[in-house]
C-alpha cells in the first residue's frame, strides 16, 4: 500500500527541522571566534528580533481590532436601544392620544344627550 503524500503542515514541519538542523551544524562547524559565524550568529539574532517584533505588531494589530470591533457592537447596541425607547415613546403618545379623543368624545356625547334630554323636557 503507497505512503499518502505529505500535507502541507507536515512539509512545513519538515522544513523547519531541516532548517534547524542545518542551523546547528553550521554552529558546530564555525569556530567561536570567527568573524563569519559572529556575522552569521548575528543575522540569525537579527531575523529572530524582526520574527518577534512582527509577531508583537500582528498581536497588537488583533487586538485593536477586536477593540474597534467591541465599540462597533456597543454603538450599534446603543442605537437599538434608543430606536426600543423611541418606539416605546411613540406607542405611549398614541395611545394618549387615542385615550384623550375618546374622552372627549365621551364628553361630547354627554352634553350632546343633556341637551337633548333638556329639550325634551321643555316640550312636555
Amino acid at each position: 500500500m503507497p505512503r499518502k503524500e505529505p500535507g502541507f503542515a507536515e512539509r512545513l514541519q519538515t522544513a523547519a527541522k531541516a532548517k534547524q538542523a542545518l542551523l546547528e551544524k553550521m554552529r558546530a562547524s564555525a569556530a567561536p571566534g570567527d568573524a563569519l559565524s559572529a556575522k552569521r550568529q548575528a543575522q540569525i539574532e537579527a531575523q529572530k528580533a524582526r520574527e518577534a517584533r512582527a509577531a508583537e505588531r500582528k498581536a497588537a494589530d488583533r487586538l485593536n481590532a477586536e477593540r474597534i470591533r467591541a465599540e462597533r457592537d456597543a454603538k450599534e447596541a446603543e442605537k437599538a436601544r434608543a430606536a426600543a425607547e423611541e418606539k416605546a415613546r411613540k406607542e405611549a403618545e398614541k395611545a394618549a392620544k387615542a385615550r384623550a379623543a375618546a374622552e372627549l368624545e365621551a364628553a361630547q356625547k354627554a352634553t350632546r344627550d343633556a341637551k337633548y334630554a333638556a329639550r325634551k323636557a321643555r316640550q312636555k
